[in-house]
């Protein structure tokens, strides 16, 4: 099976080089790869103590992050190498300050992962809530490095719990500690062997619980607010938008919305703004103009959502009309703020647990939308009574990080 496995990773390399001519993000994804070999002598000497840390893409960089800052206080000399899987999650963050060097990971061919294993030379490996790469994982076990999953999730339909994933399960074996969100992912993975598991939780509450401690000031976005109720919609899409212009479009003059849509792109920048029919500003053309004056602020740039949260009466958070699904609302959270989403988001945990705590409400119709929102705006007891808990929730979950450096270091 292993034969198998290999054969795959390397027909898929073979293939990938062949779509990269079509698809700017596959270019993205080969040609960034190309001179990772030659970064890391130019970057990382034989003498050089260092951690490796690699997520899938820029949602586990962020997860990751807290214990990355942590390992980073408690080995200053170290160097710290951070590698992605995915462009969405490198060219974003390929200029991260807190890593010495920032590469995307090789495709797990048995010669790649020993390459970059020579030349990377970790004391230290974490792989983010997932990414079982089978060639990295027998080269770190046949090393005896350190290796820890940090935030893990484990489910049925993963092949570790397959007739047929016995090589799969075998790989696991490359990992001292589990660190893992839930006791059902503990359980699943006692029940194929595995002791070393610690249910840590989810460092992302701790990197979200930090963001309080910041700056999270905006004047320009003061100016705009200028003491209003303000809805904040962050990475809205389409399905999103259409429901949401029809609200907007029949609110009162006394509320004000900040719209941060998922893509920026100048075309759909202008659709969303050709259905508002209330006074709109985009964040690229704010200059010289009073803010103030306007009903609905786009912000047509990237970057600045979660100090925008920081000013929300309540916050709408996109992607439940899409697969796979709604994205961060973690964030709202921290600051108190309830939030309103789309009907897809059974695969988000933190997305189920506040539903059901009631701090998260879920809309699918027009009708349902303006019910929940309009409640949330003139009612005041039931808007602190959702805001409590959704700062709650997040003040419960935080510690996962803690846990985690207790046995690390």
């Amino acid at each position: 099976m292993l034969f198998l496995y290999n054969l795959v990773i390397s027909i898929a390399g073979f293939f990938l080089k062949i779509v990269a001519l079509f698809s700017p993000k596959i270019k993205l994804f080969i040609e960034g790869r190309k001179n990772v070999f030659s970064i890391l002598e130019e970057k990382i000497k034989p003498s050089d103590k260092t951690i490796w840390f690699h997520s899938a893409s820029l949602g586990e960089y962020e997860q990751g992050l807290p214990v990355i800052e942590k390992i980073k206080e408690k080995y200053p000399t170290h160097k710290i190498i951070i590698t992605f899987f995915s462009p969405s999650g490198y060219e974003v963050r390929k200029n991260n300050t807190i890593a010495n060097v920032t590469l995307y990971l090789p495709l797990d061919t048995k010669s790649n992962a020993k390459k970059f294993l020579k030349l990377a030379h970790p004391e230290l490996a974490f792989f983010i809530k997932y990414e079982f790469w089978l060639n990295y994982l027998s080269q770190l076990e046949t090393s005896q490095t350190p290796t820890y999953l940090i935030s893990g999730i484990f489910r049925d339909n993963q092949m570790f719990f397959k007739w047929y994933g016995g090589f799969y399960r075998k790989a696991l074996k490359a990992f001292t500690y589990f660190f893992v969100q839930n006791k059902s992912s503990k359980e699943k993975i006692e029940r194929i062997g595995f002791q070393n598991v610690v249910v840590s939780g989810d460092t992302r509450f701790d990197r979200v619980n930090a963001i309080l401690e910041r700056d999270n000031t905006l004047d320009f976005i003061e100016q705009f607010k200028n003491n209003t109720p303000t809805i904040v919609i962050g990475s809205s899409w389409p399905k999103d938008e259409a429901l949401l212009a029809e609200y907007i479009n029949q609110a009162g003059e006394d509320i004000k919305f900040i719209i941060a849509p998922h893509n920026i792109k100048t075309d759909q920048i202008a659709s969303l703004k050709a259905q508002i029919t209330k006074s709109t500003v985009l964040f690229s053309e704010k200059k010289d103009k009073d803010l103030s004056s306007y009903n609905v602020f786009i912000i047509d740039t990237i970057g600045l959502l979660t100090k925008i949260y920081s000013y929300g009466t309540i916050a709408y958070v996109g992607g439940g009309f899409g697969n796979p699904g709604i994205h961060n609302i973690l964030e709202p959270a921290t600051f108190g703020i309830p939030i309103v989403i789309g009907p897809n988001y059974s695969n988000f945990a933190e997305a189920i647990q506040l539903v059901k705590l009631g701090g998260c409400l879920v809309i699918s119709n027009p009708l349902e939308l303006k019910q929940n929102l309009d409640r949330l705006l003139h009612d005041k007891e039931y808007l602190e009574e959702k805001s409590q808990i959704c700062k709650s929730y997040i003040q419960d979950n935080t510690g996962a990080t803690d846990s985690i450096m207790n046995i690390v270091a």
